[in-house]
């Protein structure tokens, strides 16, 4: 591990894909390093606004005292997902992935459940995974009321989402629970990326490793970079990756999390299991939920529908 703190270089912004530079100039990084942002994010995670697709059901209802968003499709074709939002752990909110949720309930014919979720610092390790947990034992337990097929369930989510999805597959399969796939948007998987103070020379767009330890320590206190972390805290400590079900992972060349995501999907493959990896050139960490109308992302969801689609087909 290296504790050398390197002086903040902004990153080129010609590595960035021509089509997102302006939005990317634009905004800033998430403020999560400043005490009182952080302290305030939840509160705020409530306002962001949601919105309706049409042909697709929205609704919000408490799953065993966890709140989810449940999106039923027209022609509901008996699969489902469980999804979980993004935000380093800290903020964020079922509501701002209304449109991924819908539209792929909508384009699969797949019932989606998204999982609003306690943060950190408030709620640390296991709170997350925990209300994640839940969700999962609520949807399980109404698989007939819902008209699912128990066989074509998958788990995903994006950025701590995804991490948060990892370690949930983890631990339903170490349950003895059927999950038809795991589906991770540029996913937040390993603690030791953010105690590498190395990293922070480099200020990656969005998402930077100084952001990352803040999500990071916020949710595991003390035990942040350990030697050992108890199961389902990071995705990526897990040792033994075989039995996980096939799985999708995508990253950007350009984003922090590209190392311990290409880690993650060759141990994975290692292990015997099925990966696709879909690499995207010169995107910021999270493109596809603030740049979503660009043909880059509309191409990322595209393929990542597809397979999806394929794994939760009868």
């Amino acid at each position: 591990m290296s504790m050398t703190t390197a002086r903040k270089a902004p990153m080129d912004i010609s590595l960035v894909d021509p089509t997102l530079r302006k939005t990317v100039q634009r905004m800033p990084n998430v403020p999560i390093t400043n005490p009182v942002a952080l302290a305030l994010a939840p509160s705020l995670s409530r306002l962001i606004p949601g919105r309706r697709v049409d042909g697709v059901e929205r609704h919000r209802v408490d799953a065993d005292g966890v709140r989810v968003r449940v999106y039923r499709p027209a022609n509901p074709s008996g699969a489902a997902l469980l999804w979980i939002h993004g935000g380093g752990l800290v903020l964020g909110a079922a509501a701002m992935d209304d449109g991924l949720c819908g539209e792929t309930a909508r384009d699969l014919g797949v019932t989606v459940v998204s999982v609003d979720y306690r943060f950190a610092p408030r709620h640390p390790f296991p709170a997350a995974i925990d209300d994640a947990w839940t969700a999962w034992r609520w949807l399980q337990a109404r698989v007939g009321n819902l008209g699912l097929d128990r066989d074509r369930i998958a788990i995903g989510g994006q950025s701590a989402g995804g991490g948060l999805a990892a370690a949930l597959v983890q631990r339903a399969v170490d349950a003895g629970d059927r999950v038809a796939a795991q589906w991770l948007f540029c996913p937040m998987l390993d603690d030791r990326t953010a105690t590498d103070r190395a990293r922070d020379a480099q200020a990656h767009f969005v998402w930077d490793n100084r952001a990352n330890l803040v999500g990071w320590r916020s949710y595991l206190g003390d035990s942040l970079g350990a030697a050992e972390l108890p199961p389902y805290a990071a995705a990526a400590r897990r040792d033994d990756l075989a039995g996980l079900p096939p799985t999708w992972i995508y990253a950007s060349e350009i984003e922090l999390f590209l190392e311990e995501d290409r880690a993650y999907a060759d141990r994975l493959r290692a292990a015997g299991v099925d990966v696709t990896f879909d690499l995207v050139p010169g995107a910021p960490h999270g493109f596809e939920a603030w740049a979503g109308d660009t043909d880059l992302a509309r191409d990322l969801f595209g393929r990542a529908r597809a397979w999806l689609g394929a794994r939760l087909a009868a």
